[in-house]
C-alpha cells in the first residue's frame, strides 16, 4: 500500500505541476516523474517473478464494489517491459521535442499525456476490476490520441489520430460487452467470474466470450484485419510516441489475450488452432505490405503487424499446446511469445527513434530522397542496422533468440500424430520462414535506400545538413542495444525469468503439479544459443579486425561510382527504393491495390521521366472504406429532410412533440389491453 501511495503521489506533483513549469523544466519533470514511477512500479514486478504475487483490496464505489490489485507473473513481466521502453522513449523524447520549445500549450498537454499513457498501462497490469479495467483502457485510449496529435495542424495528423480514436473506441464497446456479460451471469466484476462463467457454462458461449475479448484487443494489438489504424497514426505521430506506440502500447493487446487465456476454460486445441491462423495471416500481410511503403515510419509500422503475428504464432503453439496437454509444446511457443514481446519492444523502439533522427536532419521520411546519410550520421546508421538484424531473427541479436524458441516449437509439435495438427504446423513454418525471408529483402532496401549510397538529386546537399544527433539523443539508444545484445549473449538469464509466467499456463494443463515451467532441454537450448551467439560475434569482431589492419596499410582513395561507362549523374543511377523491389512489387500486385503515375522516360539520361507506386491495403478497402461508402449513401437519401426550409423544421418540431405525447399513451393502452385480455 506505501508504495501505491508514493506512486500516486509522485505521479499527481508531476501532472499538477508541468502546466505551470516552464519549457525545460515540463521536460525534466516529466522523465523524472517516469523514471520514478517505473522504478517503483519495477520494483514490485521484480519481486513478484522472483517471489509470490502481490495483491490488495482497494475499497471501490457501489458501482464497482471492492478493486483487486493484482500483480502475477504475467503483469510482473508486462510491467518491466511497459517501464524500460517507457524510459528510453521519455530520455530520447526530451531531446527530440526541443524543437518544439516554443509550443509551451502543447509540450504540457504532451508531457501529461504520456505520463497518463504510462500510468494507465501499469493499472491495466494490475487490476483485476473489469469496470476499473475499462477506465483505465479508455484514459489510455485517449491519452495516446493526444500524443499522436501533438502536430495538429497537419491535416493528415488530425485524420489519424481520429482514426485511432474510433477504432480504439470499437475496441472498448467490444471488451464493455464481454465484461458487462460475465457481470450479468456471475453478479462480479473481478476477473475470476470469467473464468467461473467459462466453467459454469463453457462450450459455445465460452469460445464466444473469449471471442469478444479477442476482437476487442486485438484491435490494440494490429492483428490482420483489425490493423488498419497502425499505419496512420505511427507516421502521425512524434518519434518517441511511435517507438513506446509500437513497443508497448499495442503490446497491452497482447496482454489481454494473455490473460484471457489463463482466465477461460474451453477447447484450447481450437483456440490455439484459430490464433495461430490469424497469426500467420497477420505477420505475412504485414510484411509483405510493409516491402512496398515509402514512408520510413508507415513501413516500420507495417513490420510491427508482422512482429505481432509472430507473438501470435507462439500464442497459438503454446494453446494448442495446453488443449493436447503437451508442456514442451507449452512452455516452447509462450516463452517464444513473452520473449519476443521483449524484444520486439526493443528493436522496434531503436528503429523509430533512428528514424527520429534521419527525420530531424532531413524534414522528410521519403525513403526516395535519401542516400547516403551514414557519412552525416555513422552512429544512427550503425543503430539502424544493429536494429534492423535484430528484427530480421539474426544472431547475436535478441531477435534470433525468441524466434528460434517459436520454431523449436513447431518443430516439436510436428512430431505428434494429429494430422491436424501436422498440417498447421507445416503452414506455421512455411509462414515463419517467409515472413524471415521478406523482412530481410524489406530492410536491405530500407538501410541501403537511406543511409547507402549517393545524395539524391531531390535532396539537400550533404553540407546543409545538421551532424549527427547529440549524445543525449543517442544514450537511450545504445541501452536498447546493450540489452538487446544481452538477451541475445544470455538468454537464459531472460528465460528463467519466464520461468513464473511459464507456470502460470502450464497449470491449464491437467497434472500439472509435476510439470517443470523450465524443462532442462529449453534451459539447454538456452545455453547453446548463448554460446553460438558470442562466437559468432567473436569472428565478426576479428574479420573487422584483420580488414581494419589490412586496410591501413592501403592508401585511402575517394573516387566516383562507376557510371559503367556513361559520364552522366551517378546518383539517379542508383536503387531507388521501388526499383530495389520492382520484382516482388509484380509478383504481389494481384494481392494489392497498387496504384502507378508515371511519365515515359526517353534518352539515355533522361530529365523528366518518372515513375511512382502508391501501394493500398486492400484490407482496408474492403473493410473500412466500402462499409463507409455504403453508409454515406444511405444517409445521402435523407439528405431531402435538410432542405433549409424553416417551416419543414417547424413541423419536424410538432411531429416529434405529438409522438413523444402519443407513444407513451399507445403504449400504455395495449398494456392496459392486454391486463383486460388476461383476466378475461
Amino acid at each position: 500500500m506505501t508504495f501505491l501511495l508514493i506512486y500516486l503521489a509522485i505521479l499527481a506533483a508531476a501532472l499538477l505541476s508541468v502546466p505551470f513549469l516552464k519549457v525545460m523544466a515540463k521536460g525534466l519533470v516529466t522523465v523524472a516523474a517516469v523514471i520514478s514511477c517505473a522504478l517503483l512500479s519495477s520494483y514490485l514486478a521484480g519481486n513478484v517473478l522472483v517471489g509470490s504475487e502481490f495483491e490488495i483490496i482497494m475499497p471501490g464505489t457501489l458501482v464497482t464494489g471492492e478493486v483487486p490489485i493484482r500483480i502475477d507473473a504475467l503483469s510482473a513481466w508486462f510491467i518491466l517491459v511497459i517501464n524500460f521502453t517507457m524510459i528510453t522513449g521519455a530520455l530520447y523524447g526530451l531531446q527530440y521535442m526541443k524543437v518544439y520549445r516554443e509550443q509551451s500549450a502543447n509540450l504540457s498537454l504532451h508531457c501529461i499525456a504520456y505520463l497518463l499513457a504510462q500510468s494507465m498501462l501499469i493499472i491495466i497490469c494490475s487490476v483485476q476490476n473489469s469496470l476499473v479495467f475499462l477506465f483505465a483502457w479508455e484514459i489510455m485510449a485517449v491519452s495516446a490520441f493526444l500524443l499522436v496529435i501533438f502536430e495538429h495542424q497537419k491535416p493528415e495528423t488530425l485524420k489519424a489520430g481520429i482514426n485511432y480514436l474510433i477504432q480504439s473506441h470499437v475496441s472498448i464497446v467490444l471488451l464493455t460487452v464481454g465484461f458487462i456479460w460475465v457481470a450479468y451471469r456471475m453478479d462480479s466484476y473481478d476477473f475470476k467470474a470469467i473464468g467461473e462463467f467459462s466453467a459454469a457454462f463453457g462450450g459455445v458461449n465460452s469460445f464466444v466470450l473469449f471471442g469478444c475479448f479477442f476482437v476487442g484487443f486485438s484491435l490494440k494489438a494490429g492483428f490482420v484485419p483489425f490493423h488498419t489504424w497502425l499505419p496512420y497514426a505511427h507516421p502521425a505521430a512524434p518519434s518517441h510516441v511511435s517507438g513506446i506506440m509500437s513497443g508497448v502500447l499495442i503490446k497491452i493487446g497482447i496482454y489481454g489475450i494473455l490473460r484471457m487465456i489463463l482466465l477461460v476454460k474451453t477447447d484450447f486445441t481450437v483456440l490455439g488452432y484459430f490464433i495461430l491462423f490469424v497469426a500467420v495471416v497477420s505477420g505475412v500481410y504485414g510484411v509483405m505490405l510493409a516491402i512496398l511503403q515509402h514512408n520510413l515510419k508507415k513501413l516500420l509500422a507495417y513490420h510491427s503487424i508482422e512482429n505481432i503475428g509472430i507473438i501470435g504464432i507462439g500464442i497459438g503453439l503454446g494453446t494448442i499446446g495446453i488443449g493436447m496437454n503437451n508442456s514442451l509444446l507449452t512452455t516452447l511457443g509462450f516463452a517464444g511469445a513473452l520473449l519476443h514481446t521483449l524484444n520486439h519492444s526493443l528493436f522496434k523502439s531503436l528503429l523509430f527513434f533512428s528514424a527520429g533522427n534521419v527525420y530531424q536532419a532531413t524534414h522528410s521520411m521519403n525513403i526516395e530522397s535519401f542516400g547516403g546519410l551514414i557519412k552525416k550520421m555513422p552512429h544512427t546508421a550503425g543503430l539502424f542496422l544493429v536494429a534492423s538484424l535484430a528484427i530480421c531473427g539474426l544472431p547475436p541479436f535478441n531477435g534470433f533468440v525468441s524466434e528460434f524458441l517459436i520454431y523449436a516449437g513447431l518443430y516439436n509439435g510436428l512430431g505428434n500424430s494429429a494430422p491436424t495438427l501436422v498440417l498447421a504446423i507445416v503452414a506455421s513454418l512455411f509462414g515463419l520462414a517467409l515472413i524471415g525471408g521478406l523482412a530481410l529483402l524489406c530492410f536491405t532496401k530500407a538501410f541501403g535506400v537511406v543511409f547507402l549510397g549517393t545524395p539524391r538529386p531531390c535532396h539537400p546537399p550533404q553540407a546543409e545538413l545538421p551532424a549527427e544527433a547529440n549524445a543525449a539523443t543517442l544514450v537511450p539508444m545504445y541501452a536498447i542495444v546493450a540489452l538487446m545484445l544481452a538477451i541475445g549473449l544470455f538468454p537464459g538469464i531472460f528465460l528463467e525469468a519466464l520461468s513464473a509466467p511459464l507456470a502460470a499456463f502450464q497449470a491449464k494443463m491437467p497434472g500439472a503439479e509435476n510439470v517443470a515451467a523450465l524443462p532442462e532441454n529449453v534451459r539447454q537450448i538456452a545455453t547453446s544459443i548463448g554460446w553460438c551467439a558470442a562466437g559468432f560475434l567473436a569472428l565478426a569482431g576479428l574479420v573487422i579486425f584483420i580488414q581494419q589492419k589490412l586496410a591501413k596499410e592501403k592508401p585511402l582513395a575517394i573516387a566516383p561510382t562507376w557510371g559503367c561507362g556513361y559520364v552522366g549523374d551517378a546518383s539517379r543511377m542508383q536503387y531507388t527504393a521501388g526499383s530495389f523491389v520492382r520484382s516482388y512489387r509484380k509478383l504481389a500486385e494481384p494481392l494489392f491495390s497498387i496504384h502507378k503515375k508515371k511519365r515515359p522516360v526517353e534518352g539515355i539520361f533522361p530529365t523528366d521521366g518518372w515513375q511512382e507506386t502508391h501501394p493500398y491495403d486492400k484490407a482496408e478497402a474492403w473493410l473500412i472504406d466500402l462499409p463507409l461508402r455504403k453508409l454515406k449513401h444511405f444517409i445521402g437519401k435523407f439528405q431531402f429532410l435538410q432542405n433549409g426550409n424553416p417551416q419543414f423544421y417547424v413541423l419536424y418540431g410538432v411531429v416529434f412533440i405529438v409522438l413523444v405525447i402519443l407513444i407513451p399513451v399507445v403504449m400504455g393502452s395495449i398494456g392496459l389491453l392486454l391486463k383486460f385480455l388476461n383476466q378475461l
